[in-house]
């Protein structure tokens, strides 16, 4: 993958956001997004799948929480404010709030309310 290439440059902060992944654009699936600059394919960025793995969909909501747990090193309510708005992005892209009553749940492992979990998503949007 061209890495030094301006525009892998310039997306990649983005896609590390979006918990996305950089792959060459000669390996690009059909549903990877292929970018181009003066009309040649530079790079392919594979967006985070919406569909629950057969593991987070046994665990549900629990399981994605343990993850982002694990991911930003310790328990959820011990985190910051920032962290937290963090965790609750991470969990978004991972499908977390298709479950039922996940917004409840998951302000219960931020020990925060409903309310500023639902103002973190809004925020992010």
């Amino acid at each position: 993958m061209p890495e030094q290439h301006p525009l892998v440059q310039a997306i990649t902060p983005l896609v590390e956001r979006l918990n996305a992944q950089l792959v060459d654009a000669a390996e690009a699936r059909a549903d990877d997004v292929t970018l181009a600059w003066d009309g040649k394919p530079v790079v392919a960025v594979r967006l985070p799948s919406k569909t629950p793995k057969p593991s987070e969909k046994e665990g549900g909501v629990q399981s994605l929480l343990a993850g982002v747990a694990d991911e930003l090193g310790g328990p959820l309510r011990d985190l910051s404010r920032h962290d937290k708005q963090q965790a609750v992005l991470l969990l978004e892209a991972r499908g977390a709030f298709e479950y039922r009553k996940s917004a409840e749940i998951v302000a219960e492992a931020l020990g925060v309310t409903r309310f500023t979990v639902y103002n973190y998503l809004n925020r992010a949007r």
